[in-house]
């Protein structure tokens, strides 16, 4: 039986993945049939140095755009072999992926930093105990990976002869934006280089200036790409908000799509991703929106206020770390067994890799005079280097002082 496919217009919906916003209250990217399939196709041939021949392994969630662009439809668009694995990559033992390279003679490998980072920690002994002589090129998604583990990937795992490609792209984006063209582009451990061609990116100032190489600044995309997120599913209006207000469209602009990433240039023109600029955090290549965390701690019944904030983890990029604040009817409770209750409400809300690694009970939080809590300072908290930024909007100086005293016991 032949089943003919169905004739859909290009701009026909494909699907809806949701991601989280710095609110907090998650956003339904929707992509459409025609663009997204279209770059997806070529990315994938293009960064994957794709062949007829190819074995092609993907260890991303299946959910996660990355599963959605990079195992399912880009591959297959493109007629490749590839490996699909459920389960954990220590299971049974701590060379499973390593197992499956060898077993089925996989040559392309794309994984994220943060798995990376486990295989770092579980040690060499692992893949050294495997055959992975099959594999000719690397890849790495989901967050900036930092060169001691882009090194230890490249001789370990790559044994010095295989590029790594590491990929900058968002669940918006549809597909890879910025990422080295293997045997073309000139790798640095660090940086995804330079934008794939028909990609045009810049690192701009908030007037919208260029910025100087080194410096700092905005990750914007200036002319349109075919995966491009087409809007937030039912709301028109938070979709301008939260991509186009930045650098919206006017009589003398045309309008820039806003990553919400801070970046740098390097003077070879190369991409330096340096994170996101509002409150959503990277856990393990989830972008996870601290809002919504706080959110499920507090519908806790002893839980009066929460914050969430992250510190950097050698293993997953961050850690979370959630603030809580007491009602007074929680006087006399059992702390430790109501820390793990909190971190498994917020497992139960959101998902596991959402649970804060660390629960602090504080009796106040730090806010301004407006009574917003002033989540900076307690960044600055949580990984030890003492408040160094202005406090002159601090209504209670007292409060910096209780916590201070707490982190120190």
């Amino acid at each position: 039986r032949v089943n003919e496919p169905a004739q859909l217009s290009s701009e026909h919906p494909l699907f809806i993945l949701y991601t989280s916003g710095s609110t907090g209250k998650p956003k339904g990217i929707l992509h459409t049939t025609g663009g997204y399939l279209t770059q997806v196709a070529y990315s994938t041939r293009l960064v994957f140095d794709l062949k007829d021949d190819d074995i092609y392994f993907c260890t991303a969630d299946i959910g996660w755009i990355t599963g959605h662009s990079y195992i399912v439809y880009g591959p297959l668009l493109n007629g490749a072999t590839i490996v699909m694995y459920e389960g954990a990559p220590n299971w049974p033992e701590p060379d499973r992926f390593w197992d499956i390279i060898e077993r089925y003679g996989v040559t392309i490998f794309y994984t994220a930093p943060t798995a990376i980072r486990a295989f770092i920690k579980w040690g060499e002994s692992w893949p050294g105990k495997h055959d992975l002589s099959s594999l000719r090129l690397l890849g790495t998604v989901g967050e900036p990976i930092n060169p001691e583990v882009w090194m230890w990937y490249h001789s370990i795992i790559g044994k010095e002869r295989c590029p790594i490609v590491d990929t900058w792209w968002q669940t918006e984006t549809g597909a890879i934006m910025i990422s080295p063209v293997p045997g073309a582009t000139t790798t640095k451990p660090g940086t995804a280089t330079k934008p794939l061609p028909g990609i045009s990116v810049d690192v701009v100032r908030k007037d919208g200036t260029s910025c100087d190489v080194n410096e700092g600044g905005l990750l914007v995309v200036k002319h349109p790409w075919p995966s491009m997120l087409r809007t937030i599913y039912g709301n028109d209006i938070r979709y301008q908000e939260a991509y186009w207000s930045e650098f919206p469209k006017t009589r003398k602009h045309p309008g820039w799509y806003f990553t919400g990433d801070g970046a740098k240039r390097d003077k070879d023109g190369y991409i330096w991703i340096i994170g996101r600029v509002d409150d959503v955090v990277n856990v393990s290549g989830h972008r996870l929106g601290t809002a919504e965390i706080e959110s499920a701690l507090v519908s806790h019944k002893l839980v009066a206020e929460a914050a969430v904030v992250a510190r950097p983890d050698e293993l997953k990029g961050h850690a979370l770390v959630a603030f809580v604040s007491l009602k007074s009817s929680a006087k006399g409770a059992n702390t430790d067994k109501l820390r793990e209750e909190l971190r498994a409400l917020v497992a139960k809300e959101i998902g596991h890799i959402a649970k804060p690694d660390e629960v602090r009970f504080a009796e106040s939080l730090p806010k301004t005079r407006s009574g917003k809590i002033m989540r900076r300072l307690l960044r600055e908290i949580v990984t030890g280097g003492g408040v160094t930024g202005d406090v002159s909007t601090l209504e209670d100086m007292s409060v910096l002082e209780r916590l201070h005293k707490g982190d120190e016991e």
